[in-house]
């Protein structure tokens, strides 16, 4: 996941050089944003359980795209969520469609790995019998192997990201209630 932080940090550094201010995250408006919370932590909890718990750590995997899913829904509006949706969406499919997150090992080593330390619970070996498999984890990185979901995502999350840092300050951003004028009448 250190692909997935290297393009957080890009995000920043381009809406810092577009004008962006850091102090603008602090005033993101997203609804039922615990959802996240929840997504994400049924995926950690998945990804860190034996291989002998395969088909626990799938269902959990596919479970967590609910919230995830969800939430995008929710905020589809706000610019790149709909892009991370449609990413987390082909990343539900592959692995609804072959029981586990299909890895394909010339890209595992390309990545400078093995298959032992890429393959836990939730993944499988890519092979001929694989369903959709230009969604699988085929693109090799540095010590990890993505997939174009994963793309999608990480490009979703960047753009909004970016453009949060650059969206520009609400004048009543805390839910003040205020009347054209009133601070003339007084």
């Amino acid at each position: 996941m250190l692909w997935m932080l290297l393009v957080l940090v890009i995000a920043i550094l381009v809406g810092l050089a577009r004008g962006g201010k850091l102090s603008n995250l602090t005033e993101i408006g997203v609804r039922a944003w615990w959802l996240l919370f929840i997504g994400f932590g049924i995926q950690l909890v998945a990804t860190f359980l034996p291989r002998s718990t395969h088909d626990l750590a799938v269902g959990l995997i596919l479970g967590s795209y609910v919230p995830l899913l969800v939430f995008v829904w929710l905020n589809r509006q706000m610019a790149g969520l709909w892009v991370a949706g449609i990413g987390i969406l082909m990343n539900f499919t592959v692995i609804a469609a072959n029981g586990a997150m299909p890895v394909m090992l010339e890209a595992v080593r390309l990545a400078g790995g093995s298959a032992d330390v890429i393959l836990g619970a939730k993944h499988v070996i890519l092979t001929e019998e694989t369903h959709l498999a230009f969604l699988a984890d085929i693109i090799p990185l540095p010590r990890s192997v993505i997939s174009m979901g994963d793309v999608f995502l990480a490009l979703g999350v960047g753009v909004f990201l970016e453009d949060q840092i650059r969206r520009p300050v609400r004048l009543f951003a805390h839910g003040v209630e205020g009347t054209p004028g009133s601070a003339a009448d007084r």
